[in-house]
């Protein structure tokens, strides 16, 4: 319980007109144990009134999306209240705090995991405005803020539209596959493997196999959680948008009838989910909280753990920054290459192309885009590496980098690669 500015204003009214006028000492007493008894006054009538608040239950967030969020607060025979929502910094809130008995505001989620908001805090002055208390009201909730799951299925919904409307519902999972679908006449665009020979003979025309694209395949999300994912992308870290890219593979596998799971590792395996049909969800609930580790990552041992499963597709979501913090992946991935079709993605960093790109303005700015240049030209070589070795290397912005790796998986499909 504090005094208000009005209170102190009216003391030193008091004070400044003793100061001025000849009035009497008992007199400028009683005037000041006026102020002071109706400011206790005031806060007798604060201290009896309890507020009674309510406040929008946040749902479950997705990372980097808003969403309103409202506190009401009912307080009678108070001159003023004021409403202020504090929440961690995992999350944003906009406007953190506003005059009056409701707060109307737009949540953000900023970081993946489990984060509590804390009570709110009211702050309330009499009726005469000479007093003035703060409380807090409401319990702490928790938020649970998802990778960007929402997004994934929109874009899942909008390549399922652009697939009816170019082909047609029936032919949008034709392709070369194993599943024999028909025999057609030859298309000039037709895999050579596609000709059925002895059709051919038979009719005197070139003839073609047609297959179904192969479903209920599996798909391993392996998620590197070392040292490297910590670093700053995208106003996040570089887990978080490996993250966002699993979620939007995770959702193209479920639309393809296909069976996804996941591995997290760093210097050990920390996590597995075997793949299963409809699992897209199931995946990220399994790594929506997980955090980078001080630690070297270690690649041999989590691809000797998925080496022996079944043939599938394992996709690796790791950060080849260049060739000499490459070199552990490099040694490694055959391991995955003898049994595995095998898709490397990793994010590149729109702040070293820039500084690469920029034109330099002093001698620092030389030796800075001297550095970026060759960093981008290690991990140039590193990628061309791996592409040599027989991975599928996705290599995307962080804005295009969920969509990268869905058109890799779809190319994989349609090799009949996976």
């Amino acid at each position: 319980m504090t005094p208000t500015r009005w209170c102190a204003a009216l003391l030193a009214l008091v004070a400044l007109g003793a100061a001025l006028a000849p009035v009497a000492p008992v007199v400028v007493v009683l005037a000041a144990c006026a102020v002071v008894g109706l400011g206790l006054a005031d806060a007798f009538v604060l201290r009896r009134q309890v507020p009674q608040a309510t406040r929008s239950r946040p749902p479950v967030l997705a990372r980097g999306a808003k969403v309103p969020f409202e506190v009401d607060v009912t307080l009678d025979s108070a001159r003023s209240v004021r409403v202020r929502q504090p929440v961690p910094p995992e999350l944003g809130l906009e406007p953190a705090e506003a005059p009056g008995r409701s707060l109307r505001a737009t949540l953000l989620a900023r970081h993946r995991g489990t984060h509590v908001v804390p009570p709110a805090v009211v702050r309330s002055s009499g009726p005469l405005g000479l007093a003035r208390r703060d409380r807090t009201v409401l319990d702490p909730t928790p938020v649970t803020v998802f990778p960007d799951l929402p997004k994934a299925r929109r874009m899942a919904m909008a390549r399922r539209t652009a697939r009816s409307a170019e082909e047609g519902r029936i032919r949008s999972r034709l392709g070369l596959g194993t599943e024999f679908e028909t025999v057609r006449d030859y298309s000039p665009d037709d895999d050579v493997r596609q000709i059925n020979w002895m059709a051919t003979s038979r009719v005197g025309r070139p003839m073609s196999n047609q297959y179904r694209v192969d479903e209920n395949r599996d798909l391993l999300c392996m998620v590197d959680t070392g040292r490297l994912m910590a670093a700053p992308l995208a106003g996040g870290t570089r887990l978080d948008v490996a993250l966002d890219a699993v979620a939007a593979l995770a959702v193209a596998v479920d639309d393809a009838g296909d069976r996804v799971g996941a591995m997290a590792f760093d210097s050990a395996v920390r996590r597995v989910l075997s793949p299963r049909r409809r699992g897209a969800e199931a995946v990220v609930r399994a790594l929506y909280d997980l955090e980078p580790v001080e630690e070297e990552s270690a690649y041999d041992e989590a691809f000797q753990a998925a080496s022996g499963r079944k043939r599938a597709l394992l996709a690796l979501f790791t950060d080849v920054m260049d060739g000499t913090a490459a070199r552990p992946l490099i040694e490694a991935v055959p391991v995955l290459l003898r049994r595995h079709a095998v898709l490397i993605a990793t994010c590149r960093d729109p702040d070293v192309v820039a500084t690469a790109e920029a034109s330099p303005g002093r001698l620092f700015d030389v030796y800075r885009s001297a550095v970026a240049l060759e960093v981008l030209e290690s991990r140039r070589r590193a990628l061309a590496v791996l592409r040599a070795l027989g991975a599928v290397v996705v290599d995307a912005e962080p804005e295009q980098f969920g969509a990268a790796c869905v058109a890799g998986y779809v190319r994989l499909k349609q090799r009949a690669r996976l």
